[in-house]
């Protein structure tokens, strides 16, 4: 008697068990039919569902299943492993290694993206400089958070400690001659207009870059997660608005000063003699000494050239581009290491043209140097305006009396 109620009870537990499992798949109103129905006897091979169409051989010739012992059953059939995502989710609901197996081959599906590369979601295995072999995906993250941020970073810093001992020590370049009164004119309206517009892009996009890239190691625990979200976000479209602004005033810059930024044989004796910055003694040189072409070439042109062409195509400029996220990639190294570069290099710029030299700040606000200034910073170029080479007042209002007294020989 005792041994045909264990019986009972255990054919009982097997029904419910099968009961729990069958309603998980197929719905309570069906599980309660099937019980009503069912005889008290052992849990029989559960039927599968077939594939769409009524094949009579099942789904990868598979009929019937344990429900306690489906994967083993299913993978042991024809064709399994060629299964699509729909067959195999008949056999085996939620396992979906048909689309993962073609994920990790990279291979491309159908979207309704306009680029075809969209429908991979992982990208293939590249190298890097400064990478490990990974996907490309992996290997931009690396350089970046390996290489852009932590070096360009200390790059700045050290671009503005180096600055700031400069001044400390040499503190600002003085006049050694007394002031004659007689103004020459250093930069015409418009070439002081295209300057201050590329230098308030610059400084935009400098500081709204340096917030994106560096801000959550200094600023996210000051500000906190909220405000500091809301700052980069505001930033980054004023990034974004500000770079064509930047990109074509650039040009003009470099139109407008290229003539008066090319290399001379003079420039030679001024970077051999470090252009007196550390003897005290002035260099002659033209208009633009051997310094400021470094600038120009090196940061306006080159870099320039590099962080706008960068930036337009991360902004999607550029037409007739396909956008492939790898070339995104790409297209942000170059940009984060050419802009680092670049600023760096705009730092001595910018230190040199307000704290570093009397004068040269005001140069710039008003158009016009004093006689004795452009003769110790820039001799060559004031000989020339003597020998009549180069008119002290280029502008129209000078030429019609409105500008200060011209240099005289």
């Amino acid at each position: 008697m005792k041994h045909s109620n264990a019986s009972e009870a255990a054919r009982v537990l097997r029904r419910w068990a099968g009961v729990a499992l069958l309603a998980s798949g197929f719905g309570w109103t069906a599980v309660q039919a099937n019980e009503a129905a069912a005889p008290a006897a052992p849990v029989q091979p559960v039927v599968v569902a077939q594939a769409a169409g009524g094949n009579a051989g099942g789904v990868g010739g598979i009929q019937s299943a344990n429900i306690f012992e489906i994967a083993p059953d299913a993978s042991t059939a024809p064709g399994y492993a060629e299964q699509t995502n729909a067959q195999r989710a008949q056999v085996q609901p939620g396992n979906n290694a048909p689309m993962w197996r073609d994920v990790g081959q990279g291979v491309t599906g159908v979207t309704n993206f306009p680029y075809a590369e969209y429908g991979n979601l992982i990208q293939p295995f590249v190298q890097y400089p400064g990478s490990r072999l990974t996907n490309a995906g992996e290997a931009w993250r690396q350089v970046r958070n390996n290489w852009i941020i932590p070096y360009g970073g200390a790059l700045l810093i050290i671009a503005i400690v180096a600055m700031a001992l400069f001044y400390f020590s040499k503190g600002t370049i003085q006049l050694h001659g007394k002031e004659t009164g007689r103004k020459i004119e250093r930069f015409t309206a418009f070439e002081r207009a295209s300057h201050w517009v590329n230098a308030i892009a610059f400084v935009t996009l400098a500081i709204s870059g340096i917030v994106m890239a560096f801000g959550k190691y200094f600023l996210l625990p000051v500000l906190g997660l909220n405000l500091f979200g809301w700052l980069t976000y505001i930033l980054k479209n004023v990034h974004n608005f500000m770079g064509p602004l930047f990109a074509v005033s650039l040009v003009v810059v470099f139109l407008v000063f290229v003539r008066d930024n090319m290399p001379s044989k003079e420039d030679i004796a001024w970077v051999l003699k470090g252009g007196g910055l550390f003897s005290g003694q002035e260099v002659p040189s033209h208009r633009f000494n051997a310094g400021e072409k470094v600038v120009f070439w090196g940061g306006v042109f080159f870099l320039g050239a590099l962080v706008v062409g960068s930036g337009l195509f991360l902004n999607k400029l550029i037409p007739d581009m396909a956008y492939l996220r790898g070339d995104m990639q790409i297209a942000h190294m170059i940009h984060g290491s050419a802009s680092a570069l670049m600023m760096a290099m705009f730092i001595g710029h910018i230190y040199m043209g307000t704290l570093g030299m009397q004068g040269a700040y005001k140069a710039m606000r008003t158009g016009y140097v004093d006689e004795t200034w452009a003769k110790e910073h820039h001799e060559l170029w004031y000989d020339d305006i003597k020998a009549g080479k180069i008119p002290a007042q280029r502008s129209k209002a000078a030429a019609g009396g409105v500008a200060p007294q011209a240099a005289k020989a």
